[in-house]
């Protein structure tokens, strides 16, 4: 058996194991709509997707990832409860100094259920947890609800708050902003300059300066901008202790059960959490109840924040410990806010995840 017949044969093989765990086997075209779906997916595959533009059904995209057509489907007409699963080709641009395949198999499996969301998070991940278990692998969790509402929170203003959270995604400049907001940092130069000239000549007389002006933006988004940055830079900046909670959060590395008991020490500070971390606590029993042995298993604060933006709960991840040059076999987590974009305010508790066959294959479970 050559590569390609065993990466198609495991990836036969896990979508067998999801179906004989009670999900419907489901298609979606290669061919998908790009407009709502680019901006669905956030900034990285909007970088790597393959657009193209069809004449009768104007832009679209080659499918680099089965998960939102398949919520998408649902929230079209799908009944509940459902569990869905799939497998099929997606298609990701990738730097070339990463040696990653641009087309690889994606075997997923997806729950819509409003009853019982901790029970589905628990039910997902120990699916997982036993197709993956020959290989090897270490499971990580996170949950990116805590650090949302935790940003939510903040007493500060609504345009900060909006930018951190678009931000999540991006580590490295959601710190950069945190440290900007809170004051830990000066103003770059070129920023304060700006404000300065603001201040002392208006924002009418500082376009007019520039007239004609400069690149695509005309003279009122310019001026709506400069206002934009003298609100910010009038606004006091986010207090310490606050601050001081989104780094906590973002820095706790511990086992499931150490890492609940410091959040709910946080949540005596920061109460916004306290749902998010009754939900922790609620997905840990439910795991626990199905065999999972929680006391080893890892959490991050950050984990999940390189993945697909349209996570925003439980995350986890999958990885070889003994191939750390190789990506993570498994990712998934929830995504109830997706369901509520596409639903049009309708939202329904959704969970799932994807395996990478190829990965499979390599680490040694491939045609067994």
């Amino acid at each position: 058996m050559n590569a390609g017949e065993g990466v198609r044969a495991e990836a036969a093989r896990l979508r067998a194991f999801f179906e004989a765990a009670g999900a419907t086997p489901v298609e979606t075209d290669i061919l998908q709509p790009a407009a709502t779906l680019l901006d669905l997916y956030g900034e990285d595959i909007r970088a790597r997707a393959y657009v193209t533009h069809d004449p009768l059904r104007g832009e679209l995209m080659l499918r680099p990832d089965f998960t939102v057509p398949v919520a998408q489907m649902h929230m079209a007409g799908g009944t509940e409860p459902a569990r869905y699963t799939y497998a099929g080709k997606v298609f990701r641009a990738q730097e070339r100094e990463t040696g990653r395949p641009s087309e690889y198999f994606q075997v997923g499996y997806e729950v819509f259920d409003r009853d019982d969301p901790a029970a589905a998070d628990a039910g997902v991940f120990a699916l997982f947890s036993e197709a993956l278990s020959p290989l090897g692998v270490r499971a990580a969790t996170g949950d990116l609800g805590i650090l949302m509402d935790a940003v939510r929170g903040l007493r500060t203003t609504e345009e900060r708050k909006a930018a951190l959270m678009r931000h999540i995604w991006r580590p490295r400049r959601f710190r950069a902003l945190l440290d900007r907001f809170s004051g830990r940092v000066p103003l770059p130069p070129a920023r304060r300059q700006i404000l300065e000239k603001l201040a002392g000549r208006g924002a009418d007389g500082m376009i007019a300066e520039m007239a004609p002006v400069p690149g695509l933006r005309g003279a009122a988004e310019i001026a709506e901008r400069l206002e934009t940055l003298r609100t910010d830079a009038a606004a006091p900046p986010i207090g310490r202790e606050e601050a001081g909670v989104l780094d906590r959060i973002l820095d706790l590395r511990a086992t499931a059960p150490e890492a609940l008991a410091r959040l709910r020490e946080l949540a005596a500070e920061a109460p916004q959490i306290g749902p998010a971390v009754a939900r922790m606590a609620a997905r840990l029993e439910a795991m626990a109840a199905r065999g999972i042995e929680v006391s080893g298993l890892e959490f991050s604060g950050s984990h999940g924040r390189t993945t697909l933006e349209y996570y925003d709960g439980f995350v986890f991840g999958f990885a070889a410990p003994a191939r750390p040059d190789l990506p993570p076999v498994a990712t998934g987590g929830r995504y109830d806010a997706l369901t509520r974009v596409l639903g049009r305010g309708r939202a329904v508790p959704a969970v799932g995840g994807v395996i990478r066959p190829h990965l499979a294959v390599v680490l040694g479970r491939g045609g067994e």
